[in-house]
């Protein structure tokens, strides 16, 4: 009798034992990785949010919202905009979603200066944050690169001339400060690996956005000036900018969050 309780005692010696180095496992992958999550505020509900226009060549197709101010409607070009009586919004064949603008019926013309200061914010904070985990990585010639989690420095431009992997979990963080102008050529393909998800990602650039026939790009893009999307190019993300989007038989889809 005495052996079998100690076999017993053993044995469930063992299981606690193997219990508690699950639970250690699982704490481990559960930790994030990377910097800080960028708080975009209200500018997060937008697919598009942009301050001097969105232009689209017939059909993009977009799935969110897609906002501009301070400017009104006009600045909303070839979406064939359909109004509404309370005249609070307006629909787009190509929008799964609304469309808002400054002059847009109250209480939207508030709605859109919170959402435009939010993206500002966001903006000063994706760029002001220090101590880097890189800096000047592959020259910022990040065709080929697999990009593990972190916070990215570049002082120049970034380019993708093959595609790019970025590697996490759906935890992890990264944040790309770019200082000149950022362009991803024909063809070329950001993918995502790991589980690592679009909206933890950040592009925080300086300079314009190019986004070239075919290509198809992932993550948050946070621009101090313009994002041109050429024929046929896609971005699973946000394009929030402080100056124009233009779209040419552009896929825009919002992001999915952990």
């Amino acid at each position: 009798m005495v052996a079998v309780l100690l076999v017993h005692s053993a044995e469930a010696r063992a299981k606690s034992a193997q219990d508690a180095q699950k639970r250690l496992s699982s704490m481990a992958t559960a930790t994030a990785i990377g910097p800080a999550p960028v708080n975009l505020g209200t500018a997060g509900d937008f697919a598009i949010l942009a301050k001097s226009g969105v232009s689209t060549v017939p059909d993009s197709v977009i799935t969110g919202d897609v906002g501009v101010s301070p400017i009104s409607q006009d600045a909303m070009t070839g979406f064939n905009l359909k109004s509404y009586p309370e005249g609070t919004f307006t629909t787009s064949t190509q929008v799964t979603g609304k469309l808002y603008t400054a002059s847009d019926i109250a209480p939207t013309p508030v709605k859109m200066t919170a959402a435009i200061g939010d993206m500002e914010t966001a903006y000063a904070d994706a760029a002001g944050r220090v101590n880097p985990d890189h800096v000047e990585y592959m020259s910022g010639a990040l065709g080929g690169a697999t990009l593990s989690p972190g916070l990215y420095k570049f002082g120049t431009d970034v380019g993708f001339s093959t595609d790019c992997t970025i590697s996490g979990s759906s935890r992890d963080t990264w944040i790309f400060q770019i200082a000149g102008d950022m362009s991803i050529a024909a063809n070329i393909k950001i993918i995502l690996a790991g589980g690592a998800l679009a909206s933890n990602i950040v592009w925080v650039v300086a300079g314009k956005t190019t986004y070239s026939a075919g290509s198809h790009f992932e993550g948050i893009i946070l621009g101090a000036t313009s994002a041109e999307f050429v024929t046929a190019s896609s971005i699973n993300g946000r394009v929030l900018v402080q100056n124009a989007v233009t779209l040419q038989e552009t896929t825009v889809t919002s992001p999915t969050t952990r």
